[in-house]
């Protein structure tokens, strides 16, 4: 069955290669060299490591494979060099607006350094965007000294999403809940976790998405031992009057949606479940009437508090920035805080991930719920279709 999209975003799926206008990206680019400017620099080295390099794929469009590595110097054309030789074809497709993509050859960051010495480098002027390795790091230093790290200006530069970026994630979220319901429509007495998550990915592949994440966890209602999704999958089998909880995320080019949803299996939730759904809905819903632009951390964590007052806590993060990243802010609850809250208010067009997944004191039984939303001058509009609730299948 073909996902449901609108028009436009059909006709951007269905593209060979699917490319943000020329407008956005010079959009980036102008961010990006602000960001080199304010810090000091006059280069930046970009890179990506085994399909995370998102400022990759944000500066050239080319989605990182095993690695990639970038010179952007302002008002010039990209150099990218890529690992492995094999993938460098594909590169140069999506990257068309690059000067060199080439394979990085037995160094990467080798040539990297010889595009900076070529375009004149000063010591201390060349930033760094990505997790680069020590190994790497050292060689680019050892050539151009201090070397300035821009991560946290990048990841400031990624909270807010563009309305092309929304619309790669509307792609993600769709293809995310359309994992969540073929979860939801295998789940039945005998199938494993295993065979589960492959359920999940037949939903979207041949549309051509790609896989993030699908963590899935069963166990008993009356007997729980299980309090969140199973990173990775066990032979564990479905049985009546189990609970399966689940986290999707499905990507559209590293864009991708998270859907959180709880399942009671052939009987009604047990109380203690009931409980503890009814207490992450509530949760979910005042974070959701205090989230909008100008709304600070402390309000989320606060509106969460109805968590602590039915006398659960939390086992992961209540919310989370995301798109381009795992982003600030990351918050938790009062009960498992997640550090320092942050003060900086929330902006329109910030997207983030609401999960408020609800756990007993002693981390025994759990739920799972949430997805992702995008911030607006008035509240937050989810990108998923999906529908909320602790059903019953």
């Amino acid at each position: 069955m073909a996902v449901d999209l609108p028009s436009r975003l059909r006709r951007l799926l269905d593209a060979e290669i699917p490319r943000f206008s020329d407008g956005e990206m010079k959009r980036r680019r102008d961010l990006v060299a602000a960001a080199v400017a304010e810090a000091g620099a006059e280069h930046l080295v970009f890179c990506g490591y085994n399909r995370a390099g998102s400022a990759v794929q944000w500066l050239t469009q080319w989605p990182v494979t095993a690695e990639a590595i970038g010179v952007f110097t302002p008002g010039l054309p990209d150099a990218l060099f890529v690992q492995w030789v094999n993938h460098a074809p594909l590169a140069r497709r999506f990257a068309a607006a690059a000067e060199t993509v080439e394979w990085g050859g037995e160094s990467s960051i080798g040539k990297a350094i010889d595009v900076l010495a070529r375009r004149g480098a000063k010591p201390n002027r060349v930033a760094v965007i990505g997790p680069m390795p020590f190994e790497q790091h050292a060689a680019l230093a050892a050539r151009f000294g201090r070397v300035i790290g821009l991560n946290r200006a990048y990841h400031r530069l990624r909270a807010v999403k563009s309305p092309e970026e929304l619309d790669w994630l509307r792609i993600g979220a769709a293809f995310s809940d359309a994992g969540m319901a073929a979860l939801r429509a295998a789940i039945r007495p005998g199938a494993n976790e295993r065979q589960l998550g492959d359920a999940v990915e037949r939903a979207y592949v041949a549309e051509g998405g790609g896989t993030g994440i699908h963590y899935i966890g069963i166990t008993s209602m009356r007997d729980p031992d299980l309090a969140v999704p199973r990173q990775f999958p066990l032979p564990r089998v479905v049985r009546k009057g189990d609970v399966v909880v689940a986290e999707i995320t499905a990507h559209f080019y590293d864009h991708g949606g998270q859907v959180l949803r709880s399942f009671a299996v052939g009987e009604e939730p047990t109380p203690l479940y009931r409980a503890l759904h009814e207490a992450a809905d509530a949760a979910f819903a005042a974070i959701c009437a205090v989230l909008k632009a100008g709304a600070t951390p402390a309000q989320v964590v606060a509106a969460a508090g109805v968590i602590e007052d039915a006398g659960f806590t939390i086992i992961d993060d209540l919310l989370h920035g995301y798109g381009g990243g795992y982003l600030q802010p990351v918050l938790g609850s009062a009960s498992r805080p997640a550090g320092p809250v942050p003060e900086t208010p929330f902006r329109a067009g910030q997207t983030v991930v609401i999960q408020p997944n609800v756990v007993t004191r002693d981390g025994r039984a759990g739920v799972q719920t949430g997805e992702l939303v995008v911030v607006t001058e008035g509240g937050v509009e989810s990108l998923h279709q999906f529908p909320r609730g602790f059903a019953r299948v």
